[in-house]
């Protein structure tokens, strides 16, 4: 019986210790049964160094590094614009056009053009059977005359109430897409005379 009183009397104090202080304050550091690596010897972002010259922990960049996956040198292709920052009026060199290409720019746009544009790109897609916006007309002058750069750059980042499909179409995709949309433009908006004149006479 003697040694319950002990093994209580032993609960008690610790019981006590570990509880009875709570909330109260002290200027000595916590007791740590497990530091679970607080105190690290490692450098934080922009500390000072006295192992590198430069007095810097954080190393610069290496001259002409590029992230993966953003090497970007062809301008044309990747911004639609020149080396003097104008937009390109055709097609960048390294694309092939071909009927594969006008192929791919149709599938493309079938997927994320025509909900708002339509089919025809005359801005009549099912969004507005929703009264979702006013989808651009893309066989008006405005659009018919603007460069195919920049017509890529609307399509990167997108214009007024059209958002970037930047992230969701790949440059050269962007590129067939256009070519797409000036073969409807070209079927839309023809004219006799862009007709040879030996085959005028098969048109209705």
């Amino acid at each position: 019986m003697r040694y319950v009183y002990l093994v209580l009397f032993f609960i008690a104090v610790l019981a006590v210790g570990a509880l009875g202080f709570r909330g109260s304050i002290s200027t000595r550091p916590p007791l740590e049964v497990f530091p679970d690596m607080d105190r690290q010897s490692k450098y934080l972002p922009q500390d000072a160094s006295t192992f590198f010259a430069d007095g810097r922990t954080d190393r610069p960049i290496p001259a002409g590094t590029v992230a993966r996956g953003d090497l970007r040198a062809d301008r044309e292709l990747y911004t639609g614009m020149n080396r003097g920052g104008e937009f390109v009026t055709g097609f960048p060199a390294a694309l092939t056009i071909d009927r594969q290409f006008f192929d791919r720019g149709r599938e493309r746009f079938e997927i994320y053009c025509t909900p708002c544009h339509g089919q025809l790109a005359d801005g009549r897609g099912i969004v507005t059977q929703y009264g979702w916006g006013g989808p651009a007309n893309l066989h008006i002058d405005l659009i018919r005359n603007q460069s195919n750069g920049e017509l890529f750059n609307t399509i990167t980042n997108g214009k007024n109430t059209m958002f970037p499909l930047g992230d969701k179409i790949n440059a050269e995709d962007r590129w067939a897409v256009i070519a797409y949309v000036r073969a409807l433009q070209r079927s839309q908006n023809g004219r006799m005379q862009d007709v040879p004149a030996s085959h005028q006479g098969e048109l209705n």
